[in-house]
């Protein structure tokens, strides 16, 4: 359902000095699987999720999503996929589900399956007491649940999250994390970023770790406790990323247990 073959995102700083944010990353997802991208702040998950969304073009290699080409078929690639990333913003002056029929009309769907597709995910998310209230005083948690609804309205194949419960309490992460679960019950393709140990464990099949841009190792969780010796999640990563002193050169936070 995913597939990405060398693909790389340089960019240059303000000395123009080039800036390999992704480089040279390969891997499949299949349909039904949920994927973790499992790395620190600044690893390259990211821009790897917007490479795969069409928001950014590689500077080589290639992807495809649901059999389309990121940059030749951008515009069938972004019928098959939701993103959600955890900085989106909502329009304060509409209500949830307002805001959910907004962005089901953009994606061509009539209002009769709009209803019938905001009162399933409103059950899902638990969405219940603030559907109809204005977004604008929202908690975290309840404009993440309209985000991800409005990202899923059109009910694509492909769902793309990254890092979707930063900044959440536990009851909201433990809502998203479960909804995420379900998804892949019904048969949906979730790529899925995240530094929070945890959720990986919790959720993903195939886990990849990236560090400077590059996918340091990638398997099963038992495949990766087996390659490296390891039960702990936070070890593995560790070992996999080249130790503590290669998380200190990328200047970056380690990721973290939850």
């Amino acid at each position: 359902m995913i597939e990405a073959e060398g693909l790389t995102k340089v960019f240059r700083d303000k000395k123009r000095v080039e800036v390999r944010a992704v480089d040279g990353v390969s891997f499949r997802v299949e349909p039904g699987q949920i994927y973790g991208l499992l790395g620190a702040n600044g690893a390259g998950k990211t821009t790897t999720l917007r490479l795969l969304a069409t928001l950014l073009k590689p500077t080589s290699g290639a992807a495809t999503v649901a059999g389309f080409d990121v940059v030749r078929q951008a515009h069938e690639v972004r019928k098959q996929v939701g993103f959600l990333a955890a900085s989106t913003a909502l329009y304060g002056r509409l209500t949830a589900r307002e805001t959910i029929t907004y962005f089901g009309r953009l994606n061509g769907l009539g209002d009769p399956e709009i209803a019938v597709r905001t009162r399933r995910l409103t059950e899902e998310l638990d969405m219940g007491e603030f559907i109809d209230r204005r977004t604008d005083k929202f908690s975290t948690g309840m404009k993440q649940k309209v985000s991800i609804a409005r990202t899923l309205i059109h009910d694509p194949a492909v769902m793309i999250f990254d890092e979707p419960t930063l900044g959440l309490d536990v009851l909201a992460a433990r809502t998203i994390v479960r909804f995420i679960r379900d998804c892949r019950e019904r048969g949906k393709t979730v790529i899925y970023s995240t530094h929070v140990m945890s959720e990986v464990e919790k959720l993903c099949d195939v886990i990849g770790i990236v560090h400077g841009g590059r996918i340091r190792a990638e398997g099963t969780l038992d495949a990766l406790r087996a390659r490296f010796g390891q039960r702990d999640m936070e070890e593995i990563f560790v070992a996999a990323v080249g130790g503590e002193s290669a998380l200190a050169r990328q200047d970056v936070p380690p990721a973290t247990t939850r």
